[in-house]
């Protein structure tokens, strides 16, 4: 298959990319605008492969998205692109109006051409996140059904993409799937990031910050399982369909942030109290959602996709991986230093 991928260069894009490209030889070309988030040292796995192109460009560029488009000829795209932290977007919002929404209408747009002016048919996936939902109480999950009632920047940037995404297949048939994914964790994600900054601070044996009382509910999902969610949609998933993808996996922020300093202390060997005194309680986020959850029955009963990873496993493998690539986490710090330390969440590309 011929797939483009946007943010093909992140932390979810790049482990995407390299299981098309890789496991299955799929024709790849990867378009990414390089910010600070994304890496080409994401990609350095697929170098020399002849199925597999890398692109440079910015999404809400319609000129070179047409042409790119044009030129890969792709059966289907996948729309990872997006700006994805909360903490980023409530200080400066307009990044994430730009990227999340006007860079989407680029995209449907430019698929939409292509597809008029050729005749083929091009499946468009669209990434988003369960925080278009909002919060939940104590109990329930999210259902594909379920109203939008995003309540940061960088939610309601992702809802409103969701909503021209829906647009796009009930005004012009163009082929959409949504997914809408809970927070995902693994090997290569940006260092703002809860787990890796709660991982390579304790490394380091700084303090570990919390927002709040850090009771916050998510549900965790690791991002080789959101992969294979991804590829199943990718062959099998109903056009004008959106599916919920999840882990099974509810842990609070300070549940996990435990769990994460018990694996550095396994794998260091240094003492799990020192460790689990580096937790820092810090002032919550304004707006902070209390608690996410994902009903995955769809994804399940229609395709067949259930989340393998066990959350304690993937955790420990998650630290062994940012212990050992200190090169790869040298560089993320760099661009990461000076920019904020405090408590980070929220996102999911």
């Amino acid at each position: 298959m011929r797939v483009l991928v946007t943010g093909g260069a992140g932390f979810i894009g790049s482990a995407l990319v390299r299981h098309l490209v890789a496991v299955r030889g799929d024709e790849v070309c990867t378009a990414d605008c390089l910010t600070y988030a994304g890496s080409l040292a994401n990609l350095a796995s697929l170098e020399g492969r002849s199925n597999h192109r890398f692109e440079r460009v910015d999404i809400r560029d319609r000129t070179r998205i047409g042409e790119l488009v044009a030129d890969h000829a792709p059966e289907a795209l996948v729309h990872l692109a997006a700006e994805s932290h909360v903490d980023r977007s409530i200080e400066g919002p307009a990044d994430f109006i730009q990227t999340n929404i006007v860079g989407t209408y680029t995209l449907l747009e430019a698929v939409r051409a292509y597809c008029g002016s050729t005749g083929r048919a091009c499946r468009f996936i669209h990434v988003s996140t369960d925080e278009v939902y909002g919060s939940l109480g104590s109990t329930g999950a999210f259902t594909e059904d379920s109203p939008f009632r995003p309540n940061s920047p960088y939610a309601a940037s992702k809802a409103a993409s969701d909503h021209l995404a829906r647009a796009w297949w009930k005004t012009f048939d163009l082929p959409v799937i949504t997914t809408n994914c809970s927070n995902n964790y693994g090997p290569r994600q940006f260092v703002e990031k809860l787990i890796p900054l709660a991982t390579l601070r304790a490394l380091e044996g700084l303090p570990v910050p919390v927002y709040g009382d850090g009771q916050q509910v998510r549900d965790w999902l690791h991002v080789d399982d959101h992969v294979r969610a991804l590829v199943a949609v990718l062959e099998r998933g109903r056009p004008g369909r959106t599916y919920n993808i999840g882990g099974n996996c509810e842990r609070t922020n300070l549940e996990v942030v435990r769990t994460v300093l018990k694996a550095v202390a396994a794998r260091t060997g240094a003492d799990e109290t020192d460790l689990l005194g580096l937790i820092d309680f810090v002032a919550d986020r304004p707006g902070h959602d209390r608690r996410y959850a994902i009903d995955g029955s769809r994804i399940s009963r229609e395709l067949l996709w259930h989340p393998r990873i066990d959350f304690e496993a993937g955790i420990a493998a998650t630290v062994d991986w940012y212990a050992e690539h200190g090169d790869w986490c040298e560089v993320a710090a760099g661009t990461y230093a000076g920019e904020r330390l405090g408590a980070p969440e929220g996102g999911t590309q």
